[in-house]
């Protein structure tokens, strides 16, 4: 790829107007699922501070806008755009009589969204105990991490240019559920929440944690990416357009499912 990339340069003397990149990407407004009450941001609290997730969408810039509407097939691949943002396109009178066709190579070219929904229990992470069997008086419990734990999420199945998928997979899970998702969370250990359960007399009481996660299904567009010169006017073409089928898991960072539950014998 970064071969063919030199070659789009050496065509850069050859025609006439530059690509301006974007600086910084956008991400839409939604209005994002409702949250149940025993899931709780944890992310002042969070011992291990989680990176914020930089969701890679890019605007195309004008001049790359005008060629991505050449395109007979959606093109929102943030990498791709990138490439084009980042382009310069120069050229002379020799341009006019230029006739080329430059292979920029196989892409994931869009992603489209089918179904997104979140599990809020999606991996146990950790679990606080105490026996109150031996007890005549109700004892407190609250959340506290026992380890530091580290949750990573994926695609539900092996897809070409996996990595691309998923983070354009993330950006659509992000703006259907208004979460904070990224590619992975850690919990970090000694992380507390301050509300108590109770756990009655002669009872045992445990209280898990679980990470949430968003589940991400539709389907991928691929095609092969050409940059078409002819006369001076450039356009972009796309041949063997294939769709597939594809899900993936991506975490909730820095947010907690916290269930209690008490019994008169451990389970």
């Amino acid at each position: 790829m970064r071969k063919l990339l030199m070659i789009i340069t050496v065509f850069s003397i050859l025609l006439a107007q530059p690509f301006s990149a974007l600086a910084e990407g956008e991400n839409e407004d939604q209005e994002g699922v409702s949250i149940p009450n025993y899931v709780l941001n944890i992310s002042k609290e969070n011992t291990y501070p989680n990176p914020t997730q930089d969701l890679p969408q890019l605007h195309p810039s004008e001049m790359a806008q005008e060629l991505l509407d050449t395109s007979t097939v959606l093109i929102e691949n943030p990498e791709l755009i990138k490439i084009l943002n980042e382009s310069s396109i120069k050229g002379n009178k020799l341009a006019l009589t230029l006739n080329a066709s430059i292979y920029l190579g196989q892409w994931p070219l869009a992603y489209e969204s089918n179904e997104t929904s979140v599990n809020w229990e999606y991996q146990k992470v950790n679990t606080n105990y105490h026996d109150n069997r031996g007890s005549n008086a109700a004892k407190k419990i609250h959340y506290s991490q026992e380890q530091q734990k580290k949750v990573t999420g994926g695609l539900t199945a092996q897809i070409p240019n996996s990595d691309e998928v998923q983070k354009m997979m993330m950006i659509k899970a992000a703006e259907n559920t208004g979460l904070p998702l990224a590619l992975s969370t850690v919990i970090g250990h000694g992380t507390k929440k301050e509300q108590i359960y109770n756990i009655p007399v002669k009872q045992v009481g445990y209280l898990s944690a679980y990470v949430p996660a968003a589940s991400e299904k539709g389907k991928v567009t691929y095609g092969e990416v050409y940059l078409i010169i002819k006369g001076g006017k450039k356009r972009i073409e796309v041949k063997n357009v294939t769709q597939q089928g594809i899900g993936a898991w991506i975490p909730v960072q820095d947010h907690i499912a916290l269930k209690f539950y008490s019994a008169n014998q451990p389970r």
